[in-house]
C-alpha cells in the first residue's frame, strides 16, 4: 500500500495561529513546496466546525492562543468524534508543552521559531502516515462489505437449497450441536406418526408401533461421530403389524469458525406400495 506524491500534495491542510505573520509563513512555505489545498484560520474556536465540514489530514494547531488554547482545541475535536485518528501537529515555543501535546492525542510537533526544512520534513511525514491510515480505513470498509455480502449471498444460496430440499423430500430436518430439533418441516406426523425425534431421540414406549432399534442405533452412532451419511434405511412397525419403510440423509453443520453446530437432512418414505388394480380386475 503506497501513497503518491500527488496524494501528499493534494491533501487538505488547515493552518490554526492567533499570529497572521505565521500563517503568513507557514501558508507560502506550503505553497512553495506545491501543497495544493492549504487553508487557514486565525480563530480557534471555529476549529471544531470546519474539521466536522472539511475532514482536514492536517491540523498544524499554534498551542498559546488567548481565549482557547491548542489544548482545549483538541479536547473539542476529540469530543466531536469526527475521525478516529486526530490528525495534529502542534506549533509551539516551549518544550515543557511536547510532551503534554502528545499526551493530548498531538501526533507531532513542530518548534518555533521555525526551521523550514523540519516543517517540510514533519509536515511530509504526517500527511504519509495519515493517508496512509485512510487508505487502510477504506480498505477495512470495503473488506467488511464485501464479507457482509458474501455472507447474504451465502444465507440466500442456503434458503434457496432448504426450500428445494424440502420440495424434494418427504420432511427436512436440523437439530443443533445438543442433538435438540430446531427445525423440522413437512408432514412427518401424517407419514409416521410422530415427529423426527421420536426417531432420533427417545423410544415411544410402544413396542407394537416402534422403531427397529438396531437401525436406529447405527443412526445415531453416525451422529455421534459426526459423519454424513447418505440414504440411510430404517422402519417401523405399525400397531396393525404392517411395515413402513424409510431413508434419510444428512450432513454435520459447522460455522464459520468450523465449530461444529449441528445437523441438517432431509427424509423419504419408500414403502412399497400395492399396484392398483385395472378397472374390472
Amino acid at each position: 500500500m503506497m501513497v503518491s506524491t500527488t496524494d501528499i500534495l493534494g491533501a487538505s491542510i488547515l493552518i490554526v495561529d492567533d499570529q497572521e505573520a505565521n500563517v503568513k509563513l507557514l501558508e507560502r512555505l506550503l505553497g512553495e513546496a506545491g501543497y495544493a489545498n492549504v487553508s487557514s484560520t486565525m480563530s480557534p474556536r471555529d476549529v471544531c466546525a470546519l474539521h466536522r465540514k472539511n475532514h482536514h489530514d492536517l491540523i498544524l494547531l499554534d498551542l498559546q492562543m488567548p481565549g482557547m488554547d491548542g489544548f482545549e482545541v483538541m479536547e473539542g475535536l476529540k469530543a466531536d468524534d469526527v475521525d478516529s485518528y486526530l490528525p495534529v501537529i502542534v506549533l509551539t515555543a516551549q518544550p515543557a508543552h511536547k510532551l503534554r501535546a502528545l499526551q493530548a492525542g498531538a501526533k507531532d510537533f513542530i518548534s518555533k521559531p521555525f526551521d523550514l526544512l523540519e516543517v517540510k520534513t514533519r509536515i511530509h511525514n504526517m500527511l504519509e502516515v495519515r493517508l496512509l491510515y485512510k487508505k487502510l480505513e477504506s480498505y477495512n470498509d470495503v473488506l467488511e462489505q464485501t464479507v457482509r455480502e458474501r455472507t447474504a449471498e451465502l444465507r440466500e444460496s442456503e434458503h434457496r437449497f432448504r426450500r428445494l430440499t424440502e420440495l424434494a423430500s418427504d420432511w427436512y430436518w436440523e437439530q443443533n450441536e445438543t442433538g435438540e430439533f430446531t427445525q423440522v418441516s413437512g408432514p412427518v406426523t401424517e407419514m409416521i406418526g410422530l415427529r423426527m425425534t421420536g426417531f432420533l431421540s427417545e423410544r415411544t414406549g410402544d413396542p407394537a408401533t416402534d422403531w427397529n432399534e438396531e437401525e436406529r442405533e447405527a443412526l445415531q452412532a453416525k451422529i455421534a461421530a459426526r459423519q454424513p451419511f447418505l440414504d440411510f434405511g430404517f422402519s417401523r412397525i405399525n400397531a396393525d403389524g404392517s411395515r413402513r419403510q424409510f431413508r434419510v440423509s444428512g450432513e454435520p453443520m459447522f460455522n464459520e469458525s468450523c465449530r461444529f453446530t449441528g445437523y441438517r437432512g432431509i427424509g423419504v418414505e419408500v414403502t412399497a406400495r400395492s399396484p392398483s388394480k385395472e378397472p374390472g380386475e
